[in-house]
């Protein structure tokens, strides 16, 4: 159970005798993922921990899950968490839209935006022993019976794992109403659906498979970004299988609302030098991440203009 403080991160002392010192590691801090352990928010948010440690920016992060409801059952926490300064949370598209059709009480823009981090593509990924063996292969097949060939998504209805096969049902020819969606709480719980052939074809970001794609077990039919990734080198882009869709996700962190401007600026400062580290920058490149780097009124703004336009087409799918 989270302990409720008002205090802020604080600097270690032993190394800098103040508190929030610029150039010295922060302690206490914690992450919330509200989903499961290996879902992108999780990866994402070990990651952030393991770099803030390794680049001396901070000591001790604790990363902890608290999955439900597409992430709104942490969402909801972290509201109820007014003015814990140590506390934040790792979030994205998903939760966005989790928040509407989940009908949850607690709002992103009840939250401190801190940080954008990074944006994603899409991957369309099957079991090693699928029968399909091309994007082609799948489509000809969803085509024919879009209920009988079944998607997996990491995120409820309204996150970018439903989206993205929605979008990509409509850019081939599918009736988006008539796809078979399968949600389930993050990638954790997706994997498992993929390599035991519950789904036909699983819908997410790629970087949740990287460990099974490289171990063979997951192979990948397209990625949904503008340019090939070098992180999944055999994989085509949709658009040079001549599907015309580009799908990209976004992932960032908010703390609860009521945290003091210098609580604010204590995560801000320390996600701003993880962000400038050499680590931050190798793991961008290994796990094939956009940088897309905002902080403070700006990610504000970004979360804004987000939260209105997944509403409406949520509203004009009749999910919201």
């Amino acid at each position: 159970m989270l302990a409720a403080s008002a205090c802020g991160a604080t600097a270690n002392k032993e190394d800098s005798g103040s508190v929030g010192g610029k150039d010295k590691p922060v302690s206490g801090l914690r992450l919330m993922v509200p989903n499961t352990p290996g879902s992108g928010y999780d990866v994402t948010a070990r990651t952030v921990a393991q770099v803030m440690q390794g680049a001396k920016v901070a000591s001790g992060v604790q990363v902890y899950n608290l999955p439900g409801a597409g992430g709104t059952v942490g969402l909801q926490r972290l509201v109820n968490e007014k003015g814990n300064g140590k506390l934040a949370m790792q979030m994205g598209l998903g939760v966005v839209g989790a928040a509407y059709t989940s009908k949850s009480e607690a709002t992103l823009t009840d939250t401190t935006p801190l940080a954008k981090l990074i944006e994603e593509a899409g991957a369309i990924v099957v079991s090693k022993d699928s029968p399909y063996k091309t994007i082609d292969d799948l489509v000809k097949a969803w085509k024919k019976d879009p209920k009988k060939v079944s998607v997996g998504g990491g995120s409820s209805p309204g996150g970018p794992d439903h989206l993205l096969p929605m979008q990509l049902a409509k850019a081939v020819g599918i009736e988006p109403k008539k796809v078979n969606y399968v949600g389930y709480d993050g990638g954790g719980e997706l994997l498992p659906a993929i390599l035991g052939n519950k789904v036909a074809f699983g819908a997410s970001g790629f970087g949740e498979f990287l460990d099974q794609i490289e171990a063979g077990q997951v192979r990948v039919l397209a990625v949904t970004s503008e340019e090939a990734i070098p992180a999944v080198k055999k994989a085509p882009t949709l658009k040079s299988s001549g599907i015309d869709l580009v799908f990209t996700n976004w992932r960032g962190i908010v703390a609860p609302p009521g945290i003091t401007e210098d609580q604010k600026e204590t995560w801000i400062d320390a996600l701003t030098r993880m962000h400038d580290s050499t680590q931050w920058k190798a793991e961008l490149s290994k796990r094939g991440w956009t940088d897309a780097f905002a902080t403070g009124d700006e990610f504000a703004t970004y979360i804004k203009e987000q939260d209105k336009s997944v509403a409406d087409l949520l509203t004009e799918l009749g999910l919201a």
